[in-house]
């Protein structure tokens, strides 16, 4: 590890700070300008929280930082000094790491072989010299409390370690900034709550963070200072004392009713029952393991957990998507086993996939075609090979003002509308029909706040007609929102069903693994920094 050293003590890092400005940074693709004549100062040893919706450009505007792209225009300046950044090794070099949103680990390899990869040192006779990798991440663990073993191979640690094992390779590499792209996607509330400890010890130790969310609760756990980006552009900062409403209208540009207006649930009869069931991946792992559920009609259940758990399986598994090694799946008394997806379809299940852009609709069809993609076959929509684009049309000039679908005209192909427009032409195509269940996989992500507050109004509107409802989510703040009940899934098993009113401390830990009973106790006597805001 030539080349590299490990931080100095406190007050070395001190003298380290970095002073770091970005004057009228510009980046476009095509026509889209992505970052539009954008300045931000990070002043020395603090944490700027980057906030604004998915899409609003606060990625493009960090790889531009990192050398990963390289502006049309606009300045980069360390300590008053302008600098050229045309790589990620020319950003480290000048103290800025970065952690990716999805890491950058080999899994077969250890911590420390991570750690020394790129920058190989030997002794002997070309014998790696692992001895003082380990050095380095030791060093680095005990200091900030990382908790890391050198030995552990990567594939074999939770990814809140993994996380912690980015932050050891950046500052390995003496980073006095550090960028975290949306840390906490792949987190459960308790790994996330390490997380902002780790960010106060790194800032206490002269560090600064620029941290990149669209997550209101996390910006006001840790942020020194917010500045809000919406499409492409700085429309504002805030404090941290700001309230979630006044952020959220930064971010959007408009007032938004961040709470769902939801009456409580009169479940009935019940529509789903999945009992035994059991899903094999690709790879021979066990990705759903002998999970049991039940949806009544007219509540909703959302499934939670850490992202990987099993859960986008259950509802592949669902809608006929994936095959079953066992277990039984029943809607409304019947048993769906050898059904396909179109005959679940037309069975009365409503389908909103994690990706709709893979799964839910064709992007080079236009709104209007998108709309009917499970109902052409049939009239008014169509008879035999001939499509009756009258009823078509009739039937999107509808759907879009039901749906407030934003959009020039219903002949636009789809790929040409924002995420949420997007999402809302996958929802709007499948409340169309009268449902008995309606199964949503990340039903907002990638979604904008105003966009989210329609969609989850749309989703109690259909359990309020009598549908089970089915969700599958990841954010917590949207379990929150929606539950009626929750399942919580881990390493694919169902740990337990809780009311919706659990607090978030003991979801949190369910989705590590605990028991219910386990969690009650445990957030009792450890509640989270998150759980009490």
């Amino acid at each position: 590890m030539s080349g590299s050293r490990l931080p100095g003590s406190p007050s070395d890092r001190e003298a380290a700070r970095m002073h770091l400005e970005l004057a009228g940074l510009t980046r476009s693709f095509g026509s889209l300008v992505a970052n539009d004549h954008i300045d931000l100062v990070i002043e020395p040893g603090e944490i700027h929280c980057l906030l604004g919706e998915n899409g609003a450009g606060k990625s493009t505007l960090m790889n531009m930082l990192y050398g990963l792209l390289q502006p049309d225009s606009g300045e980069i300046l360390i300590d008053g000094e302008k600098v050229s950044i045309s790589s990620p090794s020319d950003a480290i070099a000048r103290g800025i790491g970065m952690v990716h949103q999805h890491f950058m680990l080999v899994p077969v390899f250890t911590v420390a072989e991570n750690i020394m990869l790129g920058r190989e040192t030997t002794r002997g006779a070309g014998v790696l010299d692992r001895k003082k990798a380990h050095a380095l991440v030791r060093e680095l663990s005990d200091r900030y409390g990382f908790d890391v073993d050198p030995e552990a191979l990567v594939e074999n640690i939770p990814v809140g370690v993994q996380q912690r094992v980015e932050i050891i390779k950046a500052l390995t590499h003496d980073a006095k900034v550090l960028i975290l792209d949306e840390p906490t996607a792949v987190l459960t509330p308790a790994e996330i709550d390490e997380l902002i400890e780790v960010m106060r010890q790194l800032k206490d130790s002269g560090t600064s963070i620029v941290f990149i969310t669209h997550k209101l609760k996390e910006v006001k756990a840790i942020a020194d200072k917010i500045t809000v980006i919406r499409r492409g552009k700085v429309v504002g900062t805030a404090e941290p004392s700001a309230t979630e409403e006044e952020l959220a209208e930064l971010m959007v540009g408009r007032a938004v009713d961040l709470k769902v207006d939801k009456a409580p649930a009169e479940p009935g009869e019940v529509q789903l029952e999945v009992r035994g069931l059991t899903v094999i991946d690709e790879r021979g792992h066990t990705a759903v393991d002998n999970v049991d559920l039940e949806v009544r009609a007219g509540e909703i259940l959302a499934v939670a957990g850490v992202q990987g758990n099993g859960q986008s399986e259950l509802a592949e598994a669902l809608l006929g998507l994936i095959p079953i090694a066992a277990g039984t799946i029943s809607l409304d008394g019947r048993d769906l086993s050898g059904r396909s997806t179109r005959q679940r379809l037309e069975a009365g299940i409503g389908y909103v996939p994690e990706d709709r852009a893979h799964d839910g609709f064709v992007g080079s069809f236009s709104v209007a075609e998108n709309l009917v993609l499970d109902l052409f076959r049939k009239p008014p929509f169509g008879s035999g090979v001939s499509l009756h684009t009258g009823e078509i049309e009739k039937n999107a000039t509808s759907r879009v003002d039901e749906f407030d679908i934003r959009t020039q005209s219903i002949d636009l192909p789809v790929s040409s509308l924002s995420g949420g427009n997007q999402q809302k032409v996958v929802l709007a195509r499948e409340m169309s029909r009268p449902l008995k269940l309606l199964v949503a996989s990340q039903p907002t992500r990638g979604v904008d706040v105003g966009s989210i507050e329609f969609l989850h109004t749309r989703i109690v509107h259909e359990r309020d007609q009598g549908t089970a409802v089915l969700i599958v989510s990841t954010e917590l703040d949207e379990i929150a929102a929606l539950a009626d009940r929750v399942a919580v899934m881990y390493r694919g098993k169902v740990v337990g069903v809780v009311p919706a009113d659990t607090p978030r401390d003991e979801l949190g830990l369910m989705m590590a693994g605990a028991s219910q009973r386990e969690a009650e106790i445990a957030a009792t006597e450890h509640p989270t920094t998150l759980g009490t805001i």
